[in-house]
């Protein structure tokens, strides 16, 4: 049975860090792209980060560029986001997407989602 499931979300005071990480089952991990896409209340699904089944091609949307990693080990099928400097504006829920072949901004175009993870940057 295919599964992904988030953890890591919680509450931090702007300039905190955490970590989410994106446990995989079910299907052939190494096979698979895997993103993190984010959804603020009123807004639209946006990808935030990507990587490639190798690890040879990573991407970050503009707003998170120096400030969040992306990472896989593929021995524990697991892709984690280290996310540092956070922003108020990073406030969303965070859900992990994999799907087969290159990276993709458009969240349609994956195959399977997790169930999210809430994360509140907050003083």
């Amino acid at each position: 049975q295919l599964q992904l499931v988030e953890s890591g979300g919680g509450l931090v005071q702007p300039g905190g860090s955490l970590r989410l990480s994106c446990a995989v089952s079910g299907f052939t991990f190494t096979n698979q792209a895997v993103a993190w896409f984010r959804q603020a209340p009123g807004k639209e699904r946006e990808g935030v980060s990507c990587i490639t089944r190798s690890g040879g091609s990573i991407n970050y949307a503009d707003d998170v560029k120096g400030r969040f990693t992306i990472s896989r080990d593929n021995a524990k099928n697991t892709v984690y986001l280290q996310m540092n400097s956070l922003k108020p504006e990073d406030t969303a829920v965070y859900y992990c997407a994999v799907r087969g072949g290159q990276c993709s901004w458009y969240a349609g175009s994956w195959n399977y989602w997790g169930q999210g993870t809430q994360v509140t940057v907050s003083s």
